[in-house]
């Protein structure tokens, strides 16, 4: 039983460090890409802003004439923060001197709490896998070019910017460190090569081809706060592994190493990315009279096949203790009977991730209601539903796949594991308020209504993603004739509440909860905000 506890827990661990980054994804998206979009609540796909009209509707590329220079710099601050509680009548295996919870405290003060927190972003490098970025607001740039021939309705262009990207990092004392210490997911689009076409006075199109990488990266400490761990911490304590002794040696030895429920078992790292992840974007605009314009686009889906690397390091207490257990004769039986953990110090290897890159929908309008005033709102639809589940493939036999295979033959073989994450698809709402001050000057306000991806009963600490609201303001200056600026400041925060066995990607404490719950027992809260601020320069050349 010990063993299928352990085998799940590594199971459950690798499934957090993706979940964690598969989650993120609706998080970082269009967070970073354009002052003027994130100004209008990203409600955009009417009135696309300059060259980034390659990502919010190609068709807007027709708005652009000569030839133009575009570059947009993005300061973020991310503050990420969770607290654990010990509920009333917390004793979470009814085994005496196993109630408490080191890591929360003195947990029968009701008022007793651990806090996490972060606000060091990281970023995803290949090769280096996540780097720790330095103190303060993270900088994402982007940028591009168009060209248009005089007279031609042709408009053509290409950028490089980042589609969605979310990374930190925390401390390795903080109690989040446990799901996960670092993160990192990033999709950076190197080449967008795109056109826009202008049909007639009312309709333009538009296509291109945006060509990504995309990168993956978790690292992970690992503990097993469960019933059959506190068993065994219990029957080392009746052993009485302190003074050296082994009882019922050579029969069964369980002294190698201390380990139970609140003890680290180890630390896991993973590292996938694809180079090339090719979509196509398509867009249209229909602008019937000079007070209203409406306009959809589309981005198609990748399937992706991520590959990379994957590390387990072992705390000596956990290899010491399957150690001891195999070298006795009852230990050695179980393991040929039950692939049993040798006691090895390290499992590492390369692996490959399938995840499909989800398409996305968008349309909406733009109205002149006055002439100092402009409305627009969107809606958006993004297909989070592929991320179903995801499925790993080991380029190895793998010990702690052993007995997964057994207990979940539908999920598992002794070198792949799928895992079910259970996202939904998304509805976005945005909505955006111009106020033309003057022939050069306007000022922008907005908000962007965005939807969870993650079930209630999926929730973890690891990407404290709630429904939340975006808000923005901002301006634009028409420097020249030829030379415009914008600005824009935005704010996000997500806060959940979840209770104790209210997730069990979290902190449900049955003895069959054995997946990956590191706060089993204990209510969570989690707080994440998000800051932003941008600025954007766009010019003939």
């Amino acid at each position: 039983m010990e063993l299928t506890a352990h085998r799940k827990r590594l199971l459950g661990a690798i499934a957090a460090s993706v979940v964690t980054c598969s989650a993120q994804a609706q998080l970082g998206q269009n967070l970073v890409n354009h002052p003027k979009a994130l100004a209008l609540g990203n409600a955009v796909t009417a009135d696309p802003p300059g060259v980034m009209a390659i990502h919010y509707n190609p068709a807007g590329l027709t708005k652009l004439d000569g030839r133009q220079l575009e570059v947009n710099i993005t300061s973020v601050y991310l503050d990420i923060d969770a607290d654990f509680y010990a509920p009333e009548g917390y004793e979470i295996f009814g085994i005496d001197g196993l109630e408490i919870d080191p890591l929360t405290g003195e947990q029968r003060d009701p008022v007793a709490n651990t806090h996490s927190h972060t606000n060091t972003a990281a970023l995803y490098v290949p090769g280096l896998g996540i780097q720790r970025l330095p103190p303060g607001p993270a900088v994402a740039p982007s940028g591009g070019i168009s060209l248009n021939e005089p007279g031609s309705k042709l408009t053509f262009a290409n950028a490089f910017y980042l589609p969605f990207v979310a990374g930190y990092v925390r401390d390795s004392d903080d109690p989040g460190r446990f799901m996960p210490k670092a993160t990192a997911l990033q999709r950076v689009t190197y080449l967008s090569p795109s056109v826009g076409y202008k049909i007639n006075d009312e309709w333009s199109v538009g296509a291109g081809i945006h060509l990504s990488h995309m990168g993956v990266a978790a690292d992970q400490v690992m503990r097993a706060p469960n019933l059959l761990m506190g068993v065994a911490e219990v029957l080392q304590d009746a052993f009485n592994c302190e003074s050296g002794d082994e009882p019922l040696a050579p029969w069964i030895a369980l002294c190698g190493g201390n380990v139970g429920p609140w003890d680290e078992i180890g630390a896991l790292s993973l590292d996938v990315q694809e180079s090339l992840s090719p979509t196509y974007a398509l867009g249209v605009m229909w602008e019937p009279t000079d007070w209203f314009n409406w306009g959809a686009s589309y981005t198609s889906e990748a399937d992706m096949n991520l590959k990379g690397s994957f590390n387990i390091e072992y705390t000596d207490d956990w290899s010491g203790f399957w150690q001891s257990v195999n070298s006795s004769i009852l230990g050695a039986i179980g393991s040929a009977i039950l692939s049993l953990p040798s006691g090895a110090p390290r499992e590492s290897g390369n692996v490959s991730l399938d995840l499909t890159y989800p398409q996305h929908f968008q349309t909406g309008v733009s109205i002149d209601v006055h002439r100092l005033l402009t409305i627009n709102a969107d809606v958006g639809w993004t297909d989070y539903s592929q991320w179903d589940a995801l499925n790993l493939q080991f380029d190895r036999n793998l010990e702690f796949l052993n007995a997964a295979r057994i207990l979940s033959p539908d999920n598992a073989t002794s070198d792949s594991l799928k895992l079910p994450l259970g996202m939904t698809d998304v509805w976005n709402y945005g909505f955006g308020l111009e106020i033309h001050a003057s022939s050069r000057l306007d000022l922008r306000f907005g908000v962007e209504i965005r939807d969870s991806v993650i079930p209630d009963d999926q929730r973890q600490i690891m990407a404290p993603i709630g429904d939340a609201s975006l808000y923005s303001v901002g301006m634009g200056y028409q420097w020249d004739k030829d030379t415009r600026v914008d600005m824009h400041l935005s704010y996000m925060q997500s806060i959940e509440e979840i209770p104790a066995n209210g997730s069990c990607n979290l902190n449900c404490d049955n003895i069959t909860n054995i997946i990956y719950n590191p706060y089993a027992g204990l209510d969570v809260k989690t707080s994440f905000r998000f800051a932003a601020a941008g600025l954007s320069f766009r010019t003939k050349f």
